[in-house]
């Protein structure tokens, strides 16, 4: 763990003005068509307490030579940072115009070039293909061009230098991409699996590509698995090559040919991740071995060994026996890891936590070197979840939380693996839902203790998506997504026995929870659908204690439902994209709609506060009259830097915690 240098504090005031209710679109139900205003116009206090989290985050690493170049996560620009490992020093940086992550990056045959792509927003017309030429680090990496596929995830290059690269997150299935530096054009050469839904692996030979695709993302309904197909160049077509252990999981995950072999991984969710040594001759031949955990990727090999990250540890497989073995390592936790290379006689793993080990496997020796020591460049990343108490305000992000003191200003940075997507703070200990297949997680400031597992749950429920405290059973409750098999799951944990339960589906079998409120004991859960058809936004009411339905209700919004509070007699929703709806939790009916997508342009938290309700967007922070339900707007022009969708959320005075930009700040709103 680092500490960084305590943040300066700006303290900015808004004034009543920007308290004028907005008509913002047909209202429904029991009122009148007119928008009503508040009368009351409340001083706000906005305090800007600095950067959530600080650090410098990665997703890719490629070593060529003598240097390991690795790509960035969730900073703006996206860039690639050249670590010299002889010296352990970073020598050299890259940026590009598009995009806020790199995934993919591969060298060319002459390690003369560097090729890589960028995850992004949204899918215009922007290039995402770069080239970084190594003879010449002080020149800055130039675009090659567009694949139409939004997120890069994968790219190769064949010994004849033609570039393929895979992807996703588009409204298409994904293809393969084809980038000839003779031409300089990108083709799209077929997809292969109609109902995938992601591409994460490609490898190739001069006339052959290998396309591994699934549903790792946006899985369930009708989305395929696994899928591995050998793409002929010369015939320009795809032939279904899956090895039939794998058809049942939920995506190939990595794919290298390494001699006269290809080595094929799947993802695990429900059962192990696997791995298939596959004869380049005969594909049909192969030898396939059953890992332990759900992850495979990043694969170098050293003679008849192949070595690659599991969850979060080095293994080495046997290209002959396919028997696997652990990598001896007893150095700090490499947590994620996004780059494994074999450098002489040591294996070189860049970890998600933001440095750089070189293990040498016959000793267990080791050296690590943390990147922004190194002069890696530490930015503001893009947050998750945020929680505050205890003296303390606390920011997620890529396997780190910083925690602010609200006393003193500092900021620790804490080490957790994966990613806190939202988090309470109960009689001072931090409890977070934590992506990807992580649980729930606690931190006790008080202890002295690293941030540790408290509870975890079956590995396809992996994303939790909001956090909520049930005072009256005195239960934890997470609203879960499980991305691999569609629908969702309700958590429930109690920090006082430890004792942990979840409900898999409580909605259907289509819908995640996305939102989860609680009154009385009652727990009200929210739901959305990851497939493009399908039932969302249902309402459940449910008791978390006997685990059983008592009722439900449709709401007939347009998108599902992206948060829930509740007031009174009154559930309070917003639908991504700003569908705005209060449920009479009495009549069981929804009594009043909104169209609130100006200032909710598509995710929201939303949370009871000092008796009052509020709502904040990607944009703004809002609250709502509870007699009227009219809108106001408390904060305009938040434009938060979120990652996986904003929160916010309060401490014990009262005082608001949310994102400004990328910066962290406390809202005091009083009547």
């Amino acid at each position: 763990m680092k500490e960084s240098q305590p943040s300066r504090r700006a303290v900015l005031r808004a004034s009543g003005a920007t308290g004028l209710a907005l008509a913002l679109g047909a209202w429904s139900g029991q009122h009148a068509s007119a928008v009503p205003t508040l009368a009351s116009t409340p001083t706000t206090t906005v305090t800007d307490l600095g950067p959530g989290l600080l650090q410098f985050s990665l997703m890719s690493s490629v070593v060529v030579g003598d240097y390991a170049y690795i790509g960035s996560r969730n900073v703006e620009p996206a860039r690639v940072v050249a670590f010299h490992l002889p010296t352990h020093k970073v020598v050299a940086r890259t940026d590009v115009p598009t995009g806020y992550t790199i995934q993919a990056m591969a060298a060319d045959p002459t390690g003369r070039y560097l090729y890589f792509g960028v995850l992004q927003k949204d899918g215009g017309p922007q290039n995402n293909l770069y080239r970084w030429d190594l003879g010449d680090l002080t020149k800055p990496a130039t675009s090659i061009g567009r694949m139409g596929d939004r997120d890069v995830r994968d790219i190769t290059v064949a010994p004849d230098g033609v570039v393929f690269a895979v992807g996703g997150g588009s409204p298409t299935a994904p293809a393969l991409w084809e980038y000839s530096p003779a031409t300089g054009l990108v083709s799209n050469r077929g997809i292969p699996a109609p109902s995938s839904t992601l591409a994460r692996a490609v490898a190739a030979t001069r006339t052959t590509v290998f396309f591994g695709g699934g549903s790792t993302l946006g899985g369930g309904g009708n989305a395929s698995r696994a899928s591995l197909f050998a793409y002929d160049r010369a015939a320009a077509t795809f032939a279904d090559v899956t090895p039939d252990e794998m058809v049942g999981d939920p995506s190939m995950r990595e794919l290298a040919v390494i001699g006269d072999r290809l080595v094929a991984g799947s993802a695990g969710a429900t059962s192990p991740a696997k791995i298939a040594i596959m004869d380049l001759a005969g594909l049909s031949s192969y030898r396939l071995t059953t890992l332990t955990g759900a992850v495979t990727k990043m694969y170098a090999a050293h003679g008849d060994t192949v070595y690659y990250a599991a969850t979060d540890t080095l293994e080495s497989i046997s290209l002959s026996t396919a028997r696997i073995s652990p990598v001896p390592y007893d150095g700090p936790s490499l947590g994620e890891i996004w780059g494994v290379d074999v450098r002489g006689d040591t294996v070189v793993a860049v970890s998600g936590y933001g440095f750089v080990a070189e293990v040498t496997p016959a000793t267990g020796a080791y050296v690590v070197t943390d990147l922004g020591e190194a002069g890696a460049p530490v930015d503001a990343q893009a947050v998750m979840g945020i929680a505050a108490g205890g003296g303390y305000a606390y920011v997620g992000g890529n396997g780190a939380m910083a925690r602010h003191s609200l006393s003193t200003g500092e900021v620790l940075n804490l080490r957790m693996p994966g990613e806190a997507k939202d988090a309470e703070v109960l009689d001072g200990i931090l409890y977070t839902g934590q992506y990807n297949s992580m649980g729930i997680w606690r931190y006790d400031p008080r202890d002295g203790q690293a941030p540790r597992q408290a509870a975890h749950f079956p590995t396809d429920q992996n994303r939790p998506l909001d956090t909520q405290w049930d005072p009256v059973n005195r239960l934890l409750l997470v609203a879960v997504q499980r991305d691999t098999e569609g629908g969702g799951a309700l958590w429930t944990y109690d920090p006082r026995t430890g004792a942990a339960a979840n409900v898999q589906n409580p909605i259907d079998a289509a819908q995640l929870v996305r939102a989860v409120a609680t009154r009385d004991g009652i727990a009200y859960l929210g739901g959305d659908n990851a497939q493009p058809t399908g039932p969302r936004g249902t309402v459940v009411a449910f008791d978390p204690v006997r685990r059983k339905e008592l009722w439900r209700l449709e709401t007939n919004q347009g998108y599902g439902i992206g948060s829930l509070v509740v007031h009174g007699r009154y559930l309070y929703g917003m639908a991504l994209k700003g569908g705005f709806f209060v449920i009479d939790l009495e009549l069981r009916k929804v009594v009043h709609t909104a169209n609130l997508r100006p200032v909710c342009p598509q995710w929201s938290a939303m949370l009871l506060n000092r008796g009052r309700i509020y709502a904040v967007s990607d944009t703004t922070l809002m609250r709502f009259d509870p007699k009227t339900f009219a809108m106001e707007v408390v904060v305009p022009q938040l434009n938060g830097g979120w990652y996986s969708g904003c929160h916010v959320n309060s401490d014990e005075a009262g005082r608001l915690y949310t994102l400004r930009g990328r910066n962290l700040v406390v809202i005091d709103d009083r009547p």
